[in-house]
């Protein structure tokens, strides 16, 4: 692979927790996902995301850390890992790793020693503030999971802050010795071969020193259990300058390295999460490219979708996106856009097909190639916190985290012998990789994968977006010799279009071209190859 693999890549997550378990514990581990391997290469994927597989209490699902330098033994040990880097390697995969560097666990040693007093060597290397003359937190911030960010340690008499749960209390990347600590650990598996990282929270790691709180948010209201934190325009408790400083540093670390990639997860919604990901992949310097949870969402328009795509080449033209609909935080997308879909399986294909036109690196979560649903769950089987506090108002991510079903008729659809932590359900099992065949989901995303990297035109291409009536949206990418426009219609009503010029249809799905006239059934989408140029227009 050239030095720059990852700018048409497609990268695959695994969520190791529940990729295959081989040990029998019910919960997937490290010689699982290599035994497994197999199957990602064979689809056709560039890269491999693990979330995280770091020592951990597992309070939220291994992004608590506690040894940055070690793999929780519920995963297996360094030498499963090593084995696992060389196996990819051997069938042409990177692997990158969840990085979670904003904040640790509580049981991590430098918070055990950061909590006792505040005289000792480790007492400014996380975020603690007195309390205001009444006891109460220092300023108005939510955590994510509900409640203050704030927490009170009797020993200093003073609040801790933690973005998300009360035991994951965030660093202090003012301090220079944080940083230095930060970079070790990251340096630790760059040694080991690691290809590069997947860093949560990217935007997270500065707080605004003064601590002021933040004012409401511009819009009001919202409904959901967990959206206090919503409620707030969060410009003090992230996004700060200086978080630009220290990812310059990560990157003079990384270069120091051959073919290595960053990818940020930009925890912002809306234009300004678009923005973001525009100034933290600017130039050279910074991030190889960064996501948001733009298209993690509800939304389903194509108003939608290209004002994700121009924002971020209007914002960052040297810049570099990475696109994805689904990952371990959101509903699968098959089910998220249910309401717009003629079926499951023409919601699996419409998405696949538009992910892998769009330009730049893509992500797949793993079991959308098999068209993989959101698992209904009941209270008793649930694992997330936030889940766990607000339900029924709150779902919370446990229905796309269930484990990924091989083979049909086997115990747990093939992933365990144990009990798995998380069910395996009938509707799930259904799309097992032994059910999916020749015209399944499965073997649609292998040749769009094909087809993708085989194009310049869809691998390199600049896009231009064309003007056409909502539920309809249209680009056209073109490089070297090779020009293409994709249309696809994003309702379940039938949509026809007017193509004047000389195209044809290169793939179509539930669409048909017969002359001039371009009919897209509900869900329906058309590659269309042309020497010259062509207009779209509705009658």
């Amino acid at each position: 692979m050239s030095q720059e693999w990852w700018r048409s890549a497609v990268v695959y997550q695994v969520y190791p927790r529940s990729y295959q378990d081989d040990d029998g514990d019910g919960i997937g581990d490290l010689r699982g996902i290599t035994r497994r391997l197999p199957h990602i290469a064979d689809l056709g994927a560039d890269c491999v995301w693990l979330s995280p597989i770091f020592q951990s209490p597992q309070k939220d699902m291994g992004y608590d850390v506690s040894d940055y330098c070690a793999v929780d033994p519920l995963f297996g040990t360094l030498e499963d890992f090593d084995r696992l880097l060389q196996t990819a390697h051997g069938l042409g995969l990177k692997v990158i790793v969840d990085q979670v560097l904003s904040h640790t666990s509580d049981q991590h040693p430098w918070f055990k020693q950061s909590r006792t007093d505040r005289s000792n060597d480790k007492a400014d290397w996380y975020v603690w503030a007195d309390p205001l003359p009444d006891g109460a937190p220092p300023n108005n911030w939510h955590s994510h999971f509900g409640g203050p960010a704030w927490e009170f340690e009797p020993r200093r008499g003073q609040y801790y802050l933690h973005n998300f749960l009360t035991s994951q209390p965030d660093l202090n990347f003012h301090n220079p010795q944080v940083v230095e600590a930060v970079l070790e650990t990251c340096k630790f598996w760059l040694d080991r071969g690691l290809d590069g990282f997947r860093l949560d929270t990217v935007n997270y790691y500065f707080h605004d020193p003064s601590l002021r709180s933040n004012p409401p948010a511009p819009a009001q209201p919202h409904v959901m259990a967990t959206e206090l934190y919503d409620m707030q325009d969060n410009i003090h408790n992230k996004t700060q300058p200086e978080n630009l400083g220290f990812l310059e540093k990560l990157r003079a670390l990384t270069d120091r390295y051959d073919d290595i990639m960053m990818v940020g997860e930009v925890g912002e919604k809306g234009p300004r999460s678009i923005e973001i990901m525009g100034r933290y992949t600017e130039g050279r310097s910074r991030l190889h490219m960064a996501y948001s949870f733009a298209m993690l969402g509800p939304e389903f328009t194509a108003a939608h979708f290209r004002s994700c795509i121009e924002g971020f080449q209007t914002g960052a033209p040297e810049g570099h996106p990475y696109w994805s609909f689904s990952n371990h935080d959101v509903p699968r997308q098959v089910s998220r856009w249910a309401e717009h879909a003629v079926s499951d399986d023409a919601m699996a294909r419409l998405t696949c097909a538009m992910l892998m036109a769009f330009e730049g690196t893509v992500g797949i979560y793993q079991g959308e190639e098999l068209g993989q649903t959101e698992t209904e769950l009941e209270h008793h089987e649930l694992t997330d916190p936030p889940a766990l506090r607000f339900w029924p108002a709150v779902k919370g991510r446990d229905g796309c985290r269930t484990p990924m079903v091989w083979e049909k008729d086997a115990p747990n659809a093939g992933f365990s012998t144990g009990t798995p932590w998380l069910p395996v359900k009938p509707p799930q099992a259904a799309r097992a990789v032994d059910q999916q065949g020749r015209e399944g989901v499965m073997a649609f995303y292998k040749d769009m994968i094909a087809r993708r990297k085989a194009s310049p035109a869809m691998s390199r291409g600049k896009t231009t977006f064309i003007d056409l009536p909502e539920l309809l949206l249209a680009f056209t990418r073109s490089a070297e010799d090779e020009r293409l426009t994709f249309v696809f219609n994003l309702s379940k009503t039938p949509q026809e279009v007017v193509v004047s010029g000389v195209a044809g249809m290169i793939l179509g799905g539930r669409a048909t071209l017969e002359g001039e006239r371009l009919v897209l059934q509900g869900n329906g989408f058309a590659y269309l190859g042309h020497d010259g140029g062509i207009a779209l227009t509705t009658p």
